[in-house]
């Protein structure tokens, strides 16, 4: 085991290269942290193996044995985890009445469960010192749901309201509860998004609208995007903070999004269709 030293271990899920969780690695890497950098696939993240900085773990976060497996090869070579950042994530995008159920699961499954899997796994470990950092990746698309992302929202909106319990219940033990917001942020989930839409069935009712569902898996990935390592730099600079806050959101629509959040539901139907074409 590696002696001690104040250079934190941050462990992060979803780093594949072109990603959040990617440019959050190299981020945090260039703040002195030791960084695991975890995928489902080792190539995902070539570009980092021949540097020092990175420990590279192969992560199925659906998997409980695969979770199990990293955070014991993470406390014996290090002997602790101070920052846990759960980035994995995928897209759904489809109308809620016609995308198959298992598509939903499987969105739940990453997203949520993945998510939960991670934390109950860090936690024992953070607890017993008394200190440590849970960061949730969430989306500004919880402050104003829009249609056909319906399946993806919701399950951030589902890792919003875990992350404010997590954070009350956590603060006993010295643990602090981050939830970061992105806006539109530069990443591969518009390509990862409209991947998984291809798999989908074809729509009958929405037949229509198939082009408007299609231009939803873009919607975040725009000139105006912010670019993923502007992100990440303001992402790692809060997290490391001696009192982190309790939410931070950053990124393109993170403003217009925090304000759609306080209009009266009608107000906020009339612009989310207005954008959406929903």
């Amino acid at each position: 085991m590696e002696s001690q030293d104040h250079n934190p271990v941050v462990l992060i899920t979803g780093c594949s290269k072109g990603g959040i969780g990617h440019a959050l690695a190299r981020a945090f890497a260039d703040n002195n942290c030791k960084v695991v950098a975890t995928s489902r696939s080792l190539s995902s993240m070539s570009d980092l193996q021949q540097d020092p900085r990175f420990f590279l773990q192969e992560l199925d976060v659906l998997s409980e044995q695969s979770v199990q497996h990293v955070m014991s090869n993470v406390l014996d070579k290090f002997g602790r985890v101070d920052v846990l950042v759960n980035n994995a994530g995928i897209q759904c995008v489809g109308p809620l009445a016609e995308i198959p159920l298992p598509a939903m699961e499987n969105t739940f499954n990453t997203n949520v469960f993945g998510s939960m899997r991670l934390v109950q796994a860090v936690v024992p470990h953070m607890a017993s010192k008394k200190k440590g950092k849970i960061v949730n990746v969430g989306s500004v698309t919880v402050m104003a749901p829009g249609p056909w992302s319906g399946v993806y929202t919701a399950s951030k909106a589902a890792l919003h309201a875990l992350t404010d319990t997590l954070r009350l219940e956590l603060s006993h033990f010295g643990i602090d509860v981050i939830n970061v917001v992105p806006g539109a942020v530069m990443s591969n989930i518009g390509n990862s998004a409209i991947a998984s839409y291809n798999r989908m069935p074809e729509w009958k009712l929405y037949k229509p609208f198939e082009e408007a569902i299609r231009e939803r898996a873009y919607f975040s990935q725009t000139s105006k995007s912010t670019p993923t390592d502007v992100f990440a730099k303001n992402t790692v600079n809060v997290v490391l903070k001696k009192n982190p806050p309790a939410w931070f959101s950053s990124g393109h629509y993170s403003t217009i999004m925090g304000i759609m959040y306080h209009l009266p539901i009608f107000v906020k139907d009339f612009l989310v269709r207005k954008a959406m074409k929903g």
